[in-house]
């Protein structure tokens, strides 16, 4: 069985280096602005589109430059033995163990 990982972004951190402002970073990427704001705050998962902008966005830079993977938390339980199920922010997304690394077949552009 796989693991469980969610997607992170590294993004937000780099897009100071060669973006003034998340705006314009949008307008690369080729998504709404708002969808920007969702991701950086938690309020929505990264998906497809998402990652094809970043790529367009920031083009010498790997897959993995861009985005890497934790593992999920497990849910815990209350003291009545009820599932506590945690609030994640970005994707989940099922790994089969070993395989974690997201640019495998990423090519960089430097």
């Amino acid at each position: 069985m796989g693991i469980a990982m969610i997607v992170k972004t590294t993004l937000f951190k780099l897009c100071n280096e060669k973006y003034k402002n998340l705006s314009e970073l949008a307008l690369t990427m080729g998504i709404s602005v708002s969808q920007i704001y969702r991701v950086k705050e938690g309020k929505r998962h990264i998906n497809q589109k998402f990652i094809v902008g970043a790529i367009k966005a920031f083009p010498g830079y790997k897959l993995d430059d861009l985005f890497y993977l934790v593992p999920e938390s497990p849910p815990t339980t209350n003291h009545q033995g009820s599932a506590i199920l945690p609030t994640f922010s970005n994707t989940s997304i099922n790994v089969p163990a070993g395989k974690e690394k997201l640019g495998a077949r990423a090519h960089s552009k430097h």
